[in-house]
């Protein structure tokens, strides 16, 4: 099994990583394969609503995204994690995710999904919402812990004195590995994914 984490962070072994990292400990120690993408700190292009995706199944931007698309079936679980800016997730995620889970519609369904934030003081709950949207949209499990999945700190050496927090992110873990074995060992049974009906999508202007 593998479980991508994203790092929403321009700073690449910050508070976040930190986190993650806490997070991956666990995953091995259940023999989960894990890989943290950094996304850097270059400007990422935000979605502009071509729709071409939805023709092409790639993004028109030839990016990171697409590079997470072409092998999104080989993933098995996603954790999204970020800073908090202004009591949201990082500008650079936003505009990452909108266009994978645009891109990649209906793909992520049934993958379990958890959002992990770092803040040094407030904000956190509304930023863990904002990312939490992007699971609930897609029919994605939401994995949860003992607490909000979130750590505190202005440094990484701050975040590593987070014992609530960093006990928070080993219990997401052992959540996380849990469900993934449970979808396998369904899976392996025989028991059927949801069947979907055909989606209907409508709005309020009559």
């Amino acid at each position: 099994m593998k479980v991508l984490l994203i790092n929403g962070s321009p700073n690449e072994q910050g508070c976040t990583c930190t986190a993650l990292t806490e997070i991956c400990g666990v995953l091995h120690g259940h023999g989960i394969d894990t890989e943290i993408l950094y996304l850097g700190k270059e400007p990422i292009q935000g979605c502009i609503a071509c729709r071409s995706c939805i023709r092409t199944g790639r993004c028109a931007f030839e990016d990171g995204v697409n590079e997470v698309t072409g092998r999104i079936d080989t993933i098995d679980a996603l954790v999204v994690g970020s800073p908090v800016y202004y009591a949201g997730p990082s500008g650079q995620l936003i505009a990452f995710l909108n266009r994978l889970f645009f891109s990649c519609r209906g793909r992520m369904d049934g993958k379990p999904g958890a959002a992990v934030v770092s803040c040094r003081r407030g904000g956190a709950a509304s930023a863990f919402d904002q990312i939490n949207k992007y699971f609930a949209i897609s029919s994605m499990p939401i994995v949860t812990s003992q607490y909000w999945n979130q750590v505190h700190g202005h440094t990484a050496e701050d975040v590593r004195k987070d014992e609530e927090g960093l006990q928070t992110m080993r219990t997401l873990g052992e959540n996380l590995a849990w469900l993934l074995a449970c979808i396998e060992a369904g899976r392996r049974a025989g028991v059927p994914a949801p069947v979907r009906e055909e989606r209907k999508v409508t709005n309020f202007i009559r």
